[in-house]
């Protein structure tokens, strides 16, 4: 077996792009999608079709600002419609970044998009609902989570986010690698192994500290840079991976070995559940994390504009 069918055995994975034909070609269990890889699939023509869908529905509405809205929203859902006709699993489909500090526009969102879904014949046990790890994205979840719709908080990069998430409840966290890995090459101009990685060093510590307090939150480590630290978090629940990097790991077919087994986990009893005040504070203490939360938050935001400009021209 190469190394992706070896990995295939020990992790569920899902297939980290917007584009379609990878995901039938890759064959993943899930599929994630951000605004950044929607952008990229919305200017390749074999997807006009989904956009052409989003416009047409759009132009029915009344103001400029409510069409935008709603074809943007439409084409995100026209991606993972089309995406899930391709997966077995779940898709996840990103609110506006934009919101990432507004509980209620988060979760009106949300709503929205899992309407939309319902409209397309897709139950919401098929989706997640990907949102920023803020606390107030994490406190949107929570509630949405009550209402049994399904969430895959991102931009995870401090165990403080790691934790409220658990304690919120939410289905899913997507703990970032690279970008992680990215941060403290630049601060300290080192070179990093696999096991030495901070990013890999983080979901390690979430993930054990997860299965030690009996959570049921899914670990779905995103954000690789390269095959050696996919392999090192070998038996996460979930990865989340660039079809470049699948096609890496098909290419190879050395031996892989588990690195992450919950059966190797000794329970514990779990830390005092945070407040606001508390998240904050240790986030705040996390100068990696503080700067990459915000980074990735404006880059979100950044495609999310670009795509905006693109749906304007088409709406006329």
């Amino acid at each position: 077996m190469n190394q992706l069918e070896q990995l295939k055995k020990l992790s569920t994975i899902v297939a980290d792009t917007g584009d379609i034909a990878s995901i039938q070609r890759l064959k993943p269990v899930d599929a994630t999608t951000n605004p950044s890889l929607i952008l990229k699939a919305a200017n390749q023509a074999e997807y006009a079709h989904i956009i052409d869908a989003g416009i047409k529905e759009a132009q029915k509405l009344p103001t400029e600002q409510a069409r935008l809205q709603a074809a943007i929203e439409a084409i995100g859902v026209g991606f993972g419609t089309e995406i899930l006709k391709s997966i077995d699993g779940v898709v996840s489909t990103e609110v506006d970044a934009r919101a990432s500090f507004d509980t209620k526009a988060t979760i009106e969102q949300a709503r929205r998009l899992i309407q939309r879904y319902q409209q397309q014949g897709i139950g919401r046990e098929r989706v997640l609902v990907k949102i920023a790890s803020t606390w107030e994205g994490i406190k949107a979840a929570e509630l949405l989570e009550q209402e049994g719709i399904h969430c895959n908080l991102t931009l995870l990069f401090s165990f403080a986010q790691a934790q409220a998430c658990a304690e919120a409840g939410v289905t899913l966290i997507s703990p970032f690698v690279g970008r992680i890995l990215d941060w403290y090459k630049k601060s300290t101009g080192q070179d990093y192994t696999a096991d030495t990685d901070p990013g890999v060093v983080s979901v390690k510590r979430i993930y054990e500290y997860y299965k030690a307090c009996d959570y049921k939150t899914i670990v779905m480590a995103a954000s690789f840079r390269n095959t050696g630290e996919i392999l090192a978090l070998a038996g996460c629940d979930k990865l989340t991976i660039s079809p470049a990097l699948l096609d890496s790991l098909s290419a190879e077919s050395s031996p892989i070995s588990c690195q992450l087994n919950s059966q190797n986990i000794t329970h514990q009893a779990c830390l005092t559940r945070l407040s606001d005040a508390e998240f904050r504070w240790q986030h705040n203490e996390d100068a990696m994390a503080t700067e990459k939360l915000a980074e990735g938050i404006r880059l979100f935001a950044a495609d999310i504009r670009l795509l905006e400009q693109k749906i304007l021209k088409l709406l006329g």
